[in-house]
């Protein structure tokens, strides 16, 4: 009987890993942000404390209540994709990420980025507490490690380059790591579509100890500060980009993917943190791009003409993974603290508003040798005047005459 009861038992959990694939299947379909949960343990010192987090689903089921508060409408029910109890290791967070970090490989756009209130555990699920050690790798090295496996695995069929840039969003001004000084250099201009990264920033690594050299620069010279709420706490917004372009050996195809993991600034009630001077001028401009963030998710979700992408820089960097037909996930994190129920409620609807857009689907990003060599022919027209100059007609004569008719539509198309 004990027998049937564990068979039992193992065949329920298989059933609902097979439910959350084809779940997750739907959802990339329909093109739904996914939002993952994570609660992080008490630290050193907090462990006698009461805990508001009273219910843990295995379908992504969250109940938080307020024990100081003995109501009967203190229990909150939330529904997520998943969520990630205090016992949940790295490897364990990252496993369910991989499917969505191995598809920049075959051409699509990713972002994963982490919220949460200041000290709720953002930068240790995106880098880990140890670079050093292997198992405390976050989601950003381990990323980078899949891919770089992913990569080598496929190099008889697909010839792969990887290219890194980090960004940093601090005062509302826009900073990049520049890696061969060991510094960096403030960047500010936009573009009316998003903003667009200088290609003197983007780093080619081919490796994942280069990688490792690379976001250690940029950890270092990350802005961070001290708060009441947490010791050593990051005062920037965090974007770490990785770019790869893959060309397919047999049909000379290239494809185009790129992932995007942001480190969100941690969102915190400036009386609580009781910040002053620089401080609390961070923490405005924190609360200022978080509070732009909800309003262009709200207007997503509310299916808006018009989305207010230009009210930051850091919704401007976002725009191509919230807009765009990017496959995204959101880690919502939360500190079981009693003393922090009214920012976890606050996160915890914050990540509702997420769960409900709906990006389209994800398209992959392939170019094959006919494009390739369409988007070549205009891109030599684009360089003529009006009126050709005899060498640029000379070059116009070289092209086929089918070739020069469909550039020709493209370029009139484009007009």
């Amino acid at each position: 009987k004990l027998k049937g009861l564990v068979d039992a038992a193992g065949n329920y959990h298989l059933t609902l890993a097979e439910n959350r694939i084809l779940y997750n299947e739907i959802q990339d379909l329909k093109g739904n942000i996914r939002v993952y949960c994570r609660i992080r343990p008490f630290l050193p010192g907090q462990s006698k404390r009461q805990t508001t987090i009273e219910y843990i689903g295995e379908n992504g089921e969250l109940v938080v209540s307020n024990p100081l508060k003995q109501r009967t409408d203190a229990h909150r029910l939330f529904k997520f994709n998943k969520v990630f109890s205090p016992a949940t290791n790295q490897e364990e967070v990252y496993l369910d990420t991989q499917p969505l970090i191995r598809s920049v490989l075959d051409g699509y756009n990713v972002c994963i980025f982490t919220y949460g209130q200041t000290g709720s555990g953002k930068t240790y699920t995106m880098s880990g507490p140890n670079v050093s050690s292997k198992e405390d790798w976050g989601v950003n090295y381990r990323a980078l490690n899949d891919l770089f496996q992913t990569s080598q695995s496929r190099k008889s069929s697909i010839i792969y380059e990887v290219g890194v840039q980090m960004i940093e969003i601090y005062n509302e001004q826009m900073f990049f790591v520049s890696f061969d000084l060991h510094t960096l250099g403030i960047w500010s201009p936009s573009k009316p579509n998003g903003l667009a990264v200088p290609e003197a920033s983007m780093h080619s690594v081919k490796s994942t100890t280069e990688v490792l050299e690379l976001m250690n620069i940029g950890l270092r010279n990350r802005a961070v500060g001290s708060t009441a709420l947490n010791e050593r706490t990051s005062r920037s917004h965090s974007v770490l980009t990785v770019h790869v372009r893959g060309t397919e050996i047999k049909t000379n195809a290239v494809l185009h993917g790129s992932l995007h993991l942001v480190d969100l600034a941690g969102s915190e009630r400036v009386d609580r943190s009781e910040a002053t001077g620089d401080r609390l001028r961070e923490a405005q401009h924190i609360n200022k791009s978080l509070s732009a963030l909800g309003d262009a998710i709200f207007a997503l979700a509310q299916k808006n003409a018009h989305v207010p992408y230009r009210n930051s820089k850091l919704t401007q960097v976002l725009q191509s993974s919230l807009g765009g037909k990017a496959k995204t996930l959101m880690f919502v994190h939360l500190n079981p603290d009693v003393d922090s129920y009214s920012e976890t409620i606050s996160t915890l609807k914050f990540a509702q508003r997420f769960s409900g857009v709906e990006l389209g689907a994800p398209q992959t990003h392939r170019e094959g040798r006919d494009i390739k060599e369409l988007m070549e022919q205009v891109t030599v027209f684009s360089h003529c005047p009006l009126f050709p100059e005899k060498s640029s007609l000379r070059k116009i004569r070289r092209l086929s005459v089918c070739g020069y008719l469909r550039v020709m539509a493209m370029v009139l198309s484009i007009v």
